[in-house]
């Protein structure tokens, strides 16, 4: 299961952005919070699920990386640069939780799910998808039932987090948009070709969401040097939580409800698991950082990279703090996974 292709017929895209605008406006009428990013992922994995074909063309795809990454970008100033310095323990107490997500989801889907060790191992994965599926395709294991669990647990998070934030206390309100003055026209087009190039750059290095990161970076070191300076107009920023929304929902095309009740109750006992060792790890980090719990659960939640780090925007995290943490746990699976299954396995590229 892969995200949709540059091939996608025009209608498809648009279907999919219409049902998602739907779900956008339900979500808003029911006072959800983030509706623009939980009522498209909503509504079009019920779309999927019974029979409709969804997907987001990738140029647009990656035009809403590029919006989300320099949104992010914007909010780093001299404080968040100062806070790298404490963030190493973040890393580490991150390793840790990854093991112990392995082992007990693994553990759980052995004796409660009949998974064979090597597909457990994988479908219990807290993310790296492409990797996963592609170490599943290589070793003749049941790649539809892998798919299944890890595209559950990434609707999962992408519903609950806010959720759990919002009990721990944090404010999250339906509008999206920064505050403060917008960005010219001249700097947003500055700062997206300057981002296009260094996600060219971080896609030769086999860096993970590419473009998102590169205009992350970009934005960054434009508001650190004061060379671009001002928040994105809610006009984009909007349609991008959208997009990615719908994103979400399109893990669900082609799978058949009987498909989905296969890897269902795998994929939510899954995601307990890891939200729960996930809070267990991220408590002590909290403490120590001196920052919210909810803060660092955003960052130790093992939803998708995009989907996080746009979370975090929304509920006011360290800007790059969610991005180092979520960029830490693919490279701490790449190296551990194969060392869990005992042997080689091929690289994979694409989204986590």
């Amino acid at each position: 299961m892969r995200w949709p292709n540059m091939t996608l017929p025009p209608l498809v895209t648009l279907l999919t952005l219409a049902v998602g605008a739907f779900g956008a406006a339900v979500a808003w009428a029911m006072s959800a919070p983030i509706f623009i990013l939980l009522g498209p992922a909503v509504a079009v994995s019920l779309a999927g699920l019974a029979g409709l074909r969804t997907g987001v063309d990738l140029r647009l795809r990656d035009a809403c990386f590029v919006v989300l990454g320099i949104a992010v970008g914007a909010g780093f100033d001299s404080d968040a640069l100062g806070a790298m310095l404490r963030w190493p323990l973040a890393f580490v107490l991150m390793a840790l939780v990854l093991w112990l997500i392995l082992v007990a989801s693994r553990a759980v889907l052995t004796r409660h799910f009949g998974f064979d060790g090597r597909s457990a191992l994988l479908a219990a994965a807290p993310g790296h998808l492409s990797f996963v599926i592609a170490i599943a395709a290589d070793s003749g294991l049941d790649v539809p039932r892998v798919s299944i669990v890890q595209s559950v647990r990434l609707l999962a998070l992408t519903l609950v987090v806010p959720f759990v934030a919002i009990a721990l206390g944090v404010e999250v309100s339906g509008n999206i948009a920064p505050q403060g003055q917008a960005m010219g026209l001249g700097t947003l087009a500055m700062l997206a070709l300057v981002s296009l190039g260094l996600g060219q750059v971080f896609a030769r290095l086999s860096v993970p969401a590419p473009l998102l990161l590169g205009a992350m970076v970009a934005s960054a070191l434009g508001h650190l040097t004061g060379l671009a300076t001002g928040v994105l107009p809610g006009w984009l920023i909007q349609p991008a939580y959208l997009v990615l929304g719908a994103l979400i929902g399109t893990r669900f095309s082609g799978v058949t409800p009987a498909l989905l009740m296969q890897g269902l109750g795998a994929g939510l006992m899954v995601t307990a698991v890891a939200v729960g060792v996930a809070g267990l790890g991220a408590l002590p980090v909290a403490l120590a950082l001196g920052m919210p719990l909810a803060h660092v659960l955003v960052a130790f939640a093992p939803g998708g990279l995009e989907t996080m780090i746009a979370l975090g925007v929304v509920l006011g995290v360290v800007p790059g703090f969610v991005a180092a943490c979520h960029i830490a746990r693919l490279l701490v699976l790449t190296v551990l996974l194969p060392l869990m299954l005992g042997r080689r396995t091929p690289a994979a590229e694409g989204c986590p």
